[in-house]
């Protein structure tokens, strides 16, 4: 090709869409659906009517005969199971009085299904309840196919349907002119391991997709701000006081926007690896000075994760400031879109806003494009994001003030994971399907709490860099691969250069709970009988300490003993027996023992019983005025919350 020729086709690709241009990349994921939906959006009756063509790719390997799908608005009315379960367990997003008002009232609604090649199926359509059998849940469907869809081949669906959203719950649905809308159009289910996975909508479950592309057209009123999943890539005014605003999005799971007329917006952008990444911030205006806090947070944290995990491959993301008294929609993640929280009052010294933005960015990682189950392992989303959590907050705002960081006080995230983890230690295994956890409390503390708690836990055993390096394979392995529980540890342990299932045993698939103490000890004259002044240094002492395995969770355990000669000494026990005897004859008396004196195992439930004194110097004050200021610093973000 002559230098001319080449120079005309350089000219050329440079001119073309940017969107065209990602249309033409390689695919990242293996594209199973196509979804083009186009909805007109009523902002007074905060409902949409959409049609939805779905293009979906056998893949599976089996014919296919039926397909289900969710309806996830349909979890807001009064006899859905989510309701039923929220309402019992008392949320705070679910309304508290007998009286049932509109306002709370969502619905998916399919006015129509058709096959494309096979006809009008909407009479076929089948509610079903596979989890608990709730005739009244309206949240899973199902749709047999006239013609079984054999493997590699493609099949249509033609859905056209209503979609009315709720007052703020759940992060989806609308406050004021406020619009978040998440979970809401007709989503075919997932065809995993050789069965159809379609879960109901259940209090403690989110959401589990097929990647694909999405092509999005939505008809809004004019000068509306909108954010959504993926990029803009036209708008049309209608001459009529609305717009159409089109929208796509590549190897992403699922699709979510938002629209407000009062929002701010605020852009920036970040390079990361010769990668730009645009931000696109919508703030309310009463939380503008908030908006650096965000973005600082936010640029923080994509480095961090671009440190320790791999790259963000995505060309923009959206961040949602909620507005006041929608914080119901706050805290949320959708693919390249997540929301905040803040209040008009956030004092510096609360990390909430930083904290939220973390966490809703990680989920970018394990729950956007690793992609896991999140009905029936939903710890390797949130828990291995808490985890992330734990590690990017620390980094940006140190160990022990990530969390809260004023003069009453300080907090860091690894109290904040034990404090939610302790009350339901030993209810749940991490391997429990969402929505059978014993309570709300349990599922939070142990999907949440226990993972982060396990995997810090795990650094003091092999080491920090280890299980980061081991994070980063699993990322990178199975980064749109929906993958199990036995492929992360299978992962972790090939990594980490460790057979590991001894610990993935108790930490993933039981409930032991990991408290050891010093149950006694005493440092005695060897001569005991002999009436005579001691000399330092002259006598010798036999010293003992009994070391008890309190808890079931087993790991090896390390004792540092200190003796009034200045000097120290450190040794080991496998922890399998209850309790085990450290002995020493030395010519210099204990001071003091401690277990886990590295402060590693921040799995143990009561760390305050991993040390001995022999002479009291106030620490079991100390430990009240821990405790005390713990309960003070909890109090300060509760209120900060509710504001």
């Amino acid at each position: 090709m002559d230098t001319s020729f080449r120079r005309i086709c350089l000219i050329a690709l440079l001119a073309l869409p940017a969107t065209l241009l990602a249309a033409e990349a390689a695919p990242l994921s293996d594209r199973v659906v196509a979804y083009q939906i186009e909805g007109r959006y009523d902002a007074k009756t905060h409902t949409l009517d959409a049609t939805e063509l779905l293009t979906y790719t056998n893949k599976t390997g089996v014919t296919l005969d039926k397909f289900p799908f969710h309806l996830y608005l349909n979890a807001f009315q009064p006899k859905s199971t989510w309701m039923t379960e929220a309402h019992r367990a008392g949320q705070r997003d679910t309304t508290k009085d007998e009286k049932w008002e509109d306002k709370h009232f969502g619905l998916n609604e399919v006015k129509s299904l058709e096959v494309v090649g096979q006809g009008d199926l909407t009479k076929q359509i089948n509610f079903v309840s596979p989890d608990d059998g709730n005739r009244d849940d309206r949240t899973v469907f199902e749709v047999p196919l006239a013609k079984p869809l054999a493997p590699g081949e493609s099949v249509q669906f033609k859905i056209h349907f209503v979609a009315k959203f709720p007052e703020v719950v759940a992060r989806t649905g609308y406050k004021r002119d406020f619009l978040m809308a998440g979970q809401w159009f007709p989503k075919v289910g997932v065809f995993w391991h050789g069965a159809w996975n379609c879960h109901q909508f259940h209090a403690t479950t989110e959401f589990f997709a097929d990647f694909g592309t999405f092509d999005v057209k939505l008809t809004l009123p004019k000068g509306w701000n909108v954010g959504a999943t993926g990029l803009p890539t036209g708008q049309k005014d209608n001459g009529n006081g609305t717009e159409t605003l089109s929208f796509h999005a590549e190897d992403v799971h699922d699709f979510a926007w938002t629209a407000d007329p009062t929002t701010k917006v605020v852009e920036d952008s970040i390079t990361l690896r010769g990668h730009t990444v645009k931000i696109r911030m919508l703030m309310q205006p009463g939380h503008m000075a908030t908006a650096p806090r965000y973005m600082s947070a936010l640029k923080g944290t994509m480095r961090k994760f671009d440190e320790y995990f791999g790259q963000y491959p995505y060309p923009q993301i959206t961040v949602v400031d909620p507005p006041h008294g929608g914080g119901a929609a706050g805290g949320m993640e959708y693919p390249t879109l997540i929301t905040a929280g803040t209040s008009w009052w956030m004092p510096k010294a609360l990390l909430e806003p930083e904290l939220v933005t973390e966490h809703e960015f990680g989920h970018q990682y394990w729950y956007g494009m690793v992609a896991t189950n999140e009905f029936e392992n939903a710890w390797m989303d949130e828990g291995l994001n808490q985890y992330s959590e734990a590690k990017v907050m620390d980094a940006l705002y140190g160990k022990t003030t990530s969390t809260l960081n004023s003069r009453l006080g300080t907090l860091g995230e690894r109290g904040t994971d034990l404090l939610q983890y302790s009350g339901s230690a030993d209810r749940d295994p991490l391997s429990r399907p969402a929505w059978l956890y014993i309570d709300n409390s349990s599922y939070a503390g142990i999907t949440y709490g226990k993972t982060a708690l396990m995997l810090l836990t795990l650094e003091s055993i092999v080491g920090e860099q280890k299980v980061l390096n081991a994070l980063h394979v699993y990322f990178e392995r199975y980064k749109f691969q929906h993958p199990k529980p036995e492929e992360f540890t299978a992962t972790m342990n090939e990594a980490i250069g460790q057979n590991l299932d001894w610990y993935w045993q108790q930490a993933i698939y039981g409930t032991q709970v990991l408290d050891d103490r010093i149950l006694r000890a005493d440092s005695q004259r060897v001569d005991w009988w002999e009436k005579k002044d001691v000399k330092k240094g002259t006598t010798i002492y036999h010293t003992e300490v009994w070391v008890h395995r309190r808890g079931t969770f087993e790991l090896p355990v390390t004792l540092e003993a200190k003796f009034d000669d200045g000097s120290k000494l450190r040794e080991t026990w496998d922890g399998h027996d209850r309790w085990h005897k450290f002995t020493w004859d030395r010519k210099a008396k204990l001071l003091s023992a401690e277990i886990d004196p590295d402060h590693g195992y921040v799995l143990d439930r009561n760390p305050f019983n991993n040390s001995f004194v022999v002479k009291s110097d106030g620490r079991a004050t100390g430990k009240l005025a821990g405790y005390w200021t713990l309960l003070l610093q909890w109090a300060e973000q509760a209120l900060a919350w509710l504001a």
